[in-house]
């Protein structure tokens, strides 16, 4: 698996992934709130964060370069360097479950390490998605902080986790 940087063309992929409106809120909470979610959806969401330069929108593709993850880095305030958020972090559903997320996750904090400042990586996990939890204890995130989160489903558990690097 290799990190590439997403192509508007990738999103139309992504947005297949979404098979329902809970799976669509467990991914990114309520920053699209339309389902079925379209890839101009995500190209639409997308398009005014990487004008700011503090937006990392990227892929995972296997050796035969298809698509199997995507996910975001983003530098949640304009005057702090030192902490990134990863976001909409998700892996195809046909192969979930084999440690491609964690992988994905890896290179992730390689990528930060490599080409950004920050010393801190944030994230966060609804409490009804254990799996991905488990991926990112399994990545080295520590949880710090539960919040709750209204959307237009109901009211949902949001664990924010951390990992120093």
């Amino acid at each position: 698996m290799i990190l590439r940087d997403f192509k508007k063309e990738d999103a139309q992929i992504i947005a297949g992934w979404i098979r329902s409106e809970e799976e669509l809120y467990k991914w990114s909470a309520d920053r699209f709130n339309r389902y079925p979610l379209l890839g101009d959806d995500i190209n639409e969401n997308y398009a005014p964060q990487l004008k700011t330069g503090r937006f990392y929108p990227l892929t995972a593709v296997n050796e035969n370069e298809n698509i199997i993850g995507h996910f975001i880095i983003r530098y949640p305030r304009d005057d702090d360097d030192s902490s990134v958020r990863f976001g909409f972090v998700i892996v195809s559903p046909a192969v979930r479950g084999k440690g491609y997320g964690k992988e994905m996750l890896r290179l992730g904090i390689e990528y930060v390490k490599e080409h950004l400042s920050a010393a801190r990586i944030d994230l966060g996990v609804f409490e009804n998605n254990e799996s991905a939890r488990h991926c990112y204890e399994a990545a080295g995130f520590k949880k710090y902080a539960v919040r709750e989160c209204r959307m237009p489903i109901g009211t949902w558990n949001c664990t924010d986790m951390e990992i120093f690097i």
